[in-house]
């Protein structure tokens, strides 16, 4: 994408962490971000307080199919097309072998981090202008031949999970001529990372944009790092 200052995107799952950092990236660069969040206020709606006009901020539940679909007509309904069209959300529930998660911890883990966000990409996808993009945020962790070390399995399960869904819908939708990204941000200090994590979102999100806009174009699906190199399924 060039720097042309009307470019837009959305991005799901803006509250706080990556996709906080992210929402701000965009509008610092000239985008106009609309960001959605479940809860009004806080740290969003204090940069979109900041980036006036340049960043507005959306209610959303993502799990919601009904209020994905009100998002979608809202925005239909004033012209909106994006160039970019990124999905951000994932939850974790601690370090259990997988034969002791419970159930419902399962389906709750693998519906909001691999279920949903396909569901959203379906739901809002013809809001994606031609030659624009739709993004997931993925990990390493959900690379099988890169699962070499125990631990998190639930975790690393559902963005499997999210990897492989996400391949199915570039498969059924390979000729809309939209770019399709699954990116992964490396480990980073948020609330999913953890306090130790090696790397600062303020750090890994600047490089993230730099590959969401140098990858605008590209045909096919791409499974990329902050670095833009590949990652291995």
């Amino acid at each position: 994408m060039n720097a042309a200052p009307h470019r837009k995107a959305l991005v799901i799952g803006a509250s706080r962490g990556l996709g906080l950092v992210l929402a701000g990236e965009l509008a610092r660069r000239g985008w106009q971000v609309i960001a959605t969040t479940r809860r009004s206020g806080g740290e969003l709606q204090a940069n979109a307080d900041a980036w006036t006009g340049r960043l507005n901020v959306e209610s959303l539940e993502m799990t919601s199919t009904e209020q994905l679909a009100t998002l979608r007509d809202r925005l239909e309904d004033d012209g909106c097309r994006l160039d970019l069209l990124f999905v951000n959300a994932a939850i974790d529930r601690g370090d259990l072998p997988i034969h002791e998660v419970p159930t419902d911890m399962f389906t709750e883990v693998m519906t909001v981090n691999a279920l949903s966000p396909l569901r959203a990409l379906e739901v809002l996808r013809t809001l994606v202008a031609p030659g624009g993009t739709v993004a997931v945020m993925s990990s390493e962790q959900g690379s099988i031949s890169r699962n070499t070390e125990g631990g998190y399995e639930l975790y690393k399960a559902s963005k499997a999970a999210l990897n492989q869904l996400m391949r199915s819908y570039a498969t059924r939708h390979a000729e809309d001529g939209q770019t399709k990204l699954l990116i992964d941000p490396g480990h980073n200090r948020t609330r999913l990372g953890g306090p130790d994590a090696p790397l600062a979102p303020q750090e890994s999100i600047p490089a993230v944009v730099d590959v969401l806009e140098a990858q605008a174009g590209a045909p096919g699906l791409q499974f990329l790092d902050r670095h833009g190199k590949t990652v291995p399924w």
